[in-house]
């Protein structure tokens, strides 16, 4: 595995980040957006350690739905403490639930056992510019990680 990627440890993917000057506001506290640029490493990179783990469930779910993506459909997010220049924070990106042709996944910034930035998102699966039931390998794996670690 790529530290560069994080790693799943009980079903949650944790991206370590950690704070540049460009991702705070003249105060030295980091900007609403960049949460969401961290929280979009942490999805994404989840994504690909499922897919790297098991190189044959993104080739057989670009079969089943060629030039598919995953989509932000709809987010949910409080900010409960900031975090500032230098920190290096924690992204946990857990799934929470995966139906048909989304998957809700849980999102922590952590700096320690300090909870920082929340958010609830639901991701769509995309193929051909319509959304897609995820495909079964996709499911199964995004599934096994949501029974193996649950959201605390």
């Amino acid at each position: 595995m790529n530290s560069l990627d994080g790693e799943i440890l009980d079903g949650r993917h944790h991206q370590a980040v950690r704070v540049y000057y460009e991702d705070t506001d003249f105060s030295g506290i980091v900007y609403h957006a960049s949460y969401l640029r961290f929280m979009e490493r942490g999805r994404t990179n989840y994504l690909r350690l499922i897919g790297a783990d098991h190189r044959a469930l993104f080739e057989q779910a670009e079969k089943e739905a060629p030039g598919f993506s995953f989509v932000v459909r709809h987010m949910s997010i409080d900010f409960r403490k900031p975090a500032f220049m230098d920190d290096v924070l924690d992204i946990v990106t857990t799934p929470e639930e995966v139906k048909g042709a989304s998957v809700t996944l849980n999102q922590k910034v952590m700096r320690g056992v300090d909870l920082l930035v929340e958010a609830h998102v639901q991701v769509a699966f995309v193929s051909g510019g319509r959304a897609k039931p995820i495909p079964k390998p996709l499911r199964v794996a995004m599934k096994a990680d949501q029974e193996s670690g649950g959201v605390t």
